[in-house]
């Protein structure tokens, strides 16, 4: 069953209308991330108001969009979680960790509107950008927002082993054990 998946502003919004089998799920999740890039989307909202059910993988792949997602740009906000489906997720283990909720549609919005509005419009919308025209292999122009955000992780830098110096034994230690002399 295809998910049908709209254009609002820049954001895009994907309502789910029925339960999903494997498959489905992950048409959904390769479908939202290229579009992502093809509408160069701000935002995406899944709306999960009409399951009732969200197995494991269900909730992994939703997890999973989030993280894409926001590799290519675009914050995702998960809508419509009943607190049915809440209870039973909080009782099976399952989390959606660093994914973003809200109650309704409404309040996704409202909550991607003000993440966009605060990190100010440092990624013109498509169509106000000056040479919309041009291929997307162009650099991205100064003030728009990386991708990796956080700095890359560095090992400490050890010296060669020839250059490390032994530290002198104490002074009344044996130069061989570095212990005290009886």
């Amino acid at each position: 069953m295809d998910v049908p998946v709209l254009k609002q502003g820049p954001f895009l919004i994907a309502t789910i209308q029925a339960a999903l089998n494997d498959a489905d799920l992950n048409k959904l999740r390769r479908s939202l991330v290229e579009q992502v890039g093809r509408h160069r989307s701000r935002g995406v909202i899944v709306d999960v108001t009409s399951l009732d059910v969200l197995d494991s993988f269900a909730a992994r792949t939703l997890r999973d969009i989030a993280h894409m997602t926001g590799f290519r740009g675009a914050e995702t906000v998960i809508v419509g979680i009943h607190p049915d489906l809440a209870f039973a997720m909080v009782q099976l283990g399952l989390t959606l960790e660093g994914v973003a909720t809200a109650l309704d549609l409404e309040e996704g919005l409202a909550y991607l509107n003000e993440r966009t509005r605060r990190l100010g419009a440092t990624r013109p919308l498509p169509s106000t950008r000056a040479g919309a025209g041009r291929p997307a292999s162009v650099a991205p122009r100064p003030g728009w927002p990386l991708a990796v955000t956080r700095p890359p992780f560095v090992l400490p830098r050890e010296e060669p082993r020839e250059r490390r110096r032994a530290k002198p034994a104490p002074e009344g230690a044996d130069p061989e054990t570095r212990r005290d002399l009886p």
